[in-house]
């Protein structure tokens, strides 16, 4: 076998580091796997994040990375580019750099998105942006954003919406 840095990694559940976050999307974030624990070639990170009902992500847009979006609970809407897609268990987007989007939980339950993101970053913004979670814990009372988030998105994995 070829020589690499790439290795096994393995997480049950409630071992992946797990991040509270803020309003809009309430909910919580487990980043499953990233760069610095796989050591992957191919960098890339995985997680889950689950948004409250009646709340959302907010739109956004990745305009060096590819987003890989897969439902695993709940109901919601995807909005896309300014069109509405409808959203439940087994729904999988694939999103290409700079398309703006949002997913907004339209349920009465949580709706709990798998995320794949290449190359990874999008772990170390909910880390800046989250509170972080011990798995099992109650939530906390709804907190806002960081005052520099902004700063955050920049030196993560967002870039800027069409004005």
């Amino acid at each position: 076998m070829p020589e690499t840095a790439a290795r096994l990694v393995i997480r049950q559940p409630g071992e992946a580091p797990g991040f509270w976050q803020p309003v809009p999307a309430n909910g919580f974030v487990r980043c499953l796997l990233d760069p610095a624990v796989t050591g992957a070639e191919n960098p890339f990170a995985m997680g889950t994040q689950t948004v409250d009902p009646g709340c959302h992500i907010r739109e956004h847009l990745h305009d060096a990375h590819e987003e890989v979006i897969l439902v695993q609970e709940g109901e919601g809407e995807a909005r896309i580019d300014g069109a509405a897609h409808p959203m439940r268990p087994g729904t999988c987007l694939f999103l290409p750099r700079n398309l703006p989007h949002s997913f907004h939980n339209t349920g009465q339950g949580p709706l709990t998105l798998l995320w794949l993101i290449l190359p990874g970053g999008l772990e170390t913004f909910f880390a800046r942006i989250g509170r972080p979670r011990a798995e099992g814990e109650p939530p906390p009372a709804p907190f806002p954003r960081p005052a520099d988030v902004a700063r955050i998105e920049a030196e993560t994995v967002f870039g800027r919406l069409p004005a």
